[in-house]
């Protein structure tokens, strides 16, 4: 098992994961189980999320697994609430949930636009909006939204995603400017390339648009890597769980990039 504990004093708190059910998700509800937090992972999908449920149970983690659309503000506010009675008061959001389809330039159309948006933008906005009043009312809270590069760098194949992860970071520093003075903290992460099963579906249409295989892509990609490797989601959650700890106490508005070095900016 990858070596995650880093004894940040999250014991007992109480953390929502959206997406936690795949990806970076799971591997951010097994590292906040593993510091001793009370941990709950939501996705659209139940088979997904018993299919999480059973694995972490193998590891003796439990979770408390909760359906929910994030896209439908009702189900985000429910999903809270649903949280809230099984394990108490939310302390830590963890937005991951939701990655636009990646198209071809010819596909882009009103509904491509709309459901880049409703993939991953409104998702994260309406749970925020479902966690920010108990925050405020407790005078404390972290939230890290789980963005992506794509917001920043601008790809043929991403641009309706791209559009939602850029809305995502200037909600994501507006609301650390307006929220910190209630002691919530809000943060994101943009993390490139990382082995995921989202992952595999840009190299698809990565190698779609340019008319080469999806190992061609891959080397492609690699070879743009600094460090020489892909992320792994255990690395982007090491980042997520330092964030959401008191050890990153004087950390809000910060959106930390992870790309092994692609792009480097000052």
């Amino acid at each position: 098992m990858y070596n995650s504990v880093m004894k940040l004093g999250l014991e007992g708190k109480v953390v929502l994961i959206t997406g936690g059910s795949k990806g970076i998700g799971l591997a951010c509800a097994r590292m906040f189980a593993e510091e001793g937090a009370k941990v709950a992972i939501a996705s659209r999908n139940q088979d997904n999320l018993e299919t999480a449920r059973q694995q972490l149970a193998k590891e003796r983690i439990r979770v408390v697994a909760v359906q929910a659309d994030f896209s439908q503000s009702k189900d985000a506010h429910a999903a809270a609430a649903s949280t809230e009675k099984q394990l108490g008061p939310i302390d830590i959001l963890v937005n991951s949930a939701g990655a636009a389809k990646r198209r071809n330039v010819d596909a882009y159309d009103a509904d491509a636009w709309h459901e880049g948006m409703n993939a991953k933008y409104f998702p994260y906005v309406f749970a925020m909006d479902a966690v920010r009043p108990g925050m405020v009312e407790r005078k404390r809270g972290s939230i890290i939204n789980i963005i992506g590069h794509g917001g920043k760098v601008p790809r043929p194949v991403h641009l309706a995603g791209g559009a939602a992860n850029a809305a995502l970071m200037l909600v994501t520093a507006g609301w650390a400017s307006a929220l910190a003075p209630y002691g919530i903290r809000v943060n994101g992460i943009n993390p490139s390339a990382t082995l995921t099963d989202r992952f595999e579906g840009g190299m698809k249409a990565e190698a779609a648009l340019h008319g080469i295989s999806e190992a061609e892509a891959v080397q492609r990609h690699l070879a743009t890597i600094p460090l020489g490797r892909f992320a792994k989601p255990e690395e982007v959650a090491s980042v997520t769980v330092f964030l959401a700890s008191d050890q990153a106490s004087y950390v809000t508005g910060a959106v930390i990039p992870m790309d092994g070095g692609v792009y480097p900016m000052v």
